[in-house]
């Protein structure tokens, strides 16, 4: 019987597909080697039972036993406390993962969200809005590239740290964004050459793959 069990949508349309955040879930458990099953739910009706374990209607969540977690940070963090792999015990370093871990959902991805509608959107990047979403996504940016010129991960080793900010940077990467910021190119790149994000993710893509 498998340790976890990750929910997620039966199908979502091709753009989004590989960027589904139980990709992160999905990462995570592997570097971990912890065993997971993947469930699914319906795409385009949400349950009584989906909110209750997803106020938001979203995916994923993660069930052992009787807990249930959404929100991906959330999930990174239970699983963390698996592996010492992926969430230190030594005070100091753990501490550095969490707090990198929370960078990289709340002064990174929130600054890239915004962003990335725009683009998704077709939204005129001459206009003031847009012009002000991108300088603080760029600033954010200039701080992570001056942050990653010295080192390959953002704490000690590997992380569940890296698991979020590589999943930020990476939807910015396809649009380019990263393109002014080689350190944060190469990390990236870096991360998403291990052999467990490819995994997951080419998991997750034969996932929606088969429900069509």
């Amino acid at each position: 019987m498998a340790d976890f069990t990750i929910t997620t949508f039966d199908w979502v349309p091709e753009f989004p597909r590989g960027y589904v955040r139980d990709l992160r879930a999905r990462w995570a458990l592997e570097e971990a080697g912890l065993s997971y099953d993947v469930h699914s739910v319906p795409f385009h009706e949400r349950s009584s039972n989906h909110f209750e374990h997803q106020p938001f209607g979203q995916v994923p969540w993660l069930t052992k036993g009787d807990i249930s977690i959404f929100e991906s940070g959330a999930i990174l963090l239970h699983i963390g406390e698996y592996s010492e792999t992926l969430l230190p015990t030594e005070p100091r370093e753990r501490a550095r993962v969490q707090e990198w871990l929370f960078a990289a959902l709340n002064s990174v991805e929130m600054a890239s969200l915004p962003w990335f509608i725009f683009k998704f959107t077709g939204g005129d990047s001459e206009s003031p809005e847009q012009k002000r979403i991108g300088a603080f996504l760029h600033s954010r940016l200039q701080h992570m590239e001056a942050t990653l010129k010295q080192k390959e991960w953002l704490a000690q080793s590997f992380s569940i740290a890296d698991i979020a900010m590589t999943d930020v940077l990476r939807l910015i990467h396809r649009f380019d964004g990263l393109y002014d910021y080689p350190n944060c190119r190469e990390y990236v790149i870096r991360a998403t050459s291990r052999p467990k994000f490819e995994k997951a993710h080419a998991d997750q893509l034969a996932h929606f793959a088969k429900a069509q």
